[in-house]
């Protein structure tokens, strides 16, 4: 009989290959301060999926979307974010003012926790679907980008230059605004195209959740 099914192999698959890129990231990479910096959120990410896999397991669609924010994060700590070589190129190759890596990484900071928090707002019953649940998705989203921004200028505060390339600004006094602005931008992208989908996904894990009760149920009917 088979241990995993096909969703537990992708899981393990993506737990591997994020230790893999996290081990890749952290030899010589640009900036060491840096770098501790933007792994950290992919660390405590993954010690709260962890800790949380076997209690509250979340749809494979959230764990792929979760895999490649934690990859974006991990990359932009190895490089820093101005730094980041294909973005060197897009960036000399069509004449741009700046390197848009920082600026993919606060869309995606929107995009994933939208539907992070759809899932757990939804399952928990705490809001029907609607405007309204549409409406708060798109506030904790805000709040995640702000306190984000809050904790960039704690850490500059706290150590002056040494944070320079971890804010990452690269001369725009506006970038702080364009952070928030793209977070929710991608909050509202992540519940435009993939609410529908995301449904889907949820109907699927509570038939599975459904089927493992009842067998969990026989199971102890046949043991008595």
């Amino acid at each position: 009989m088979n241990k995993y099914t096909s969703e537990e192999k992708l899981h393990l698959l993506m737990l591997l290959a994020f230790f893999l890129v996290l081990l890749w990231s952290g030899i010589n990479p640009r900036d060491l301060f840096t770098w501790f910096l933007e792994v950290l959120p992919a660390i405590l990410g993954l010690i709260v999926v962890l800790a949380t896999y076997k209690k509250f397991r979340l749809t494979t669609l959230l764990y792929v979307l979760i895999f490649g924010h934690a990859l974006i994060l991990i990359v932009g700590g190895h490089y820093t974010y101005a730094e980041m070589p294909l973005f060197n190129w897009l960036r000399d190759t069509f004449d741009l003012s700046r390197n848009y890596y920082d600026r993919l990484g606060h869309f995606v900071q929107g995009f994933v926790p939208a539907l992070i928090a759809r899932e757990i707002l939804v399952r928990k019953a705490v809001l029907q679907r609607g405007k309204m649940l549409n409406f708060i998705i798109i506030c904790i989203c805000l709040a995640i980008s702000a306190s984000y921004e809050l904790i960039e200028w704690a850490v500059a505060e706290a150590t002056g230059t040494a944070a320079e390339a971890f804010l990452g600004t690269q001369g725009d006094v506006w970038d702080t605004q364009w952070d928030m602005f793209l977070a929710l931008c991608g909050a509202g992208v992540a519940l435009l195209s993939l609410s529908k989908i995301h449904d889907k996904f949820l109907q699927r894990l509570q038939q599975d959740n459904t089927i493992s009760s009842t067998n969990s149920g026989e199971n102890k009917e046949i043991s008595c």
